[in-house]
């Protein structure tokens, strides 16, 4: 009976040390988002770029941009944040945190979406072009006018993969300082030391964020839909 009451006023402790820090914890999901949504912007205009270069491109301008991929896809995230901080203080740029993860996400991010483009641009039908030409457009007039929009449409399953891996990733951004979810739980749970119950907490507010983003991007996906293609971006019989 002794043992039941004390693991019982254990767990109304833990409890309430989780509902005491909640709000802060959850408070740090907007910069989490800020930090998440600040690099997909970055992969987004970089990546299309590079995506663009790497199918329509010199073959010059196709090894650089494959140089880039393979650079950023093969350093881990938290090497890349100390090189980009590093970066920051050698030429003598402010050193805030936010900025620094959003960049070094952003730039990482740029090497996996401009191959989610790329793989969507490829995916239609090469006949678009010759036929925009034919109607007197330039390329760079087809490009924009036919190609993006539609490679941008395919890209979302694509691109809603890439915001969970980026949000995940953003977890490691607490070690330059940044006051996101990772680290208001790090503080609480120094100062309580009930970490199992603080990182459950954190691991379950990742996970909503998770699933509510993604819900909202599928819809977006359905809303955008293309007919006659798949959800995977790949062409079906037409």
């Amino acid at each position: 009976m002794e043992t039941f009451t004390s693991l019982f006023a254990g767990a109304l402790k833990t409890m309430h040390v989780v509902l005491d820090a909640l709000p802060s914890i959850v408070s740090g999901s907007v910069v989490t988002l800020g930090i998440v949504f600040g690099a997909l912007t970055i992969g987004l205009v970089i990546g299309l770029f590079f995506a663009l270069l790497h199918v329509y491109g010199a073959p010059w301008q196709r090894l650089l941009v494959s140089l880039y991929v393979w650079f950023f896809r093969g350093f881990p995230i938290l090497v890349l944040l100390f090189l980009g901080y590093g970066c920051f203080a050698a030429m003598g740029l402010p050193m805030h945190p936010f900025l620094i993860a959003t960049i070094v996400l952003g730039l990482t991010s740029c090497a996996y979406q401009s191959q989610i483009f790329r793989g969507a641009i490829l995916s239609l039908r090469g006949g678009q072009m010759q036929a925009a030409r034919a109607l007197g457009m330039r390329d760079s007039q087809a490009i924009f006018s036919i190609i993006i929009p539609q490679a941008l449409r395919l890209s979302i399953p694509g691109w809603t993969n890439e915001y969970s891996i980026l949000l995940k990733d953003s977890a490691i951004c607490f070690v330059l300082g940044t006051q996101d979810i990772m680290a208001k739980t790090a503080f609480a749970a120094a100062r309580t030391h009930e970490h199992l119950a603080l990182y459950a907490a954190a691991g379950v507010l990742y996970f909503f964020l998770t699933l509510v983003i993604v819900k909202l991007l599928n819809r977006v996906e359905q809303a955008f839909h293309i007919p006659g293609y798949t959800s995977s971006s790949g062409e079906q019989n037409l």
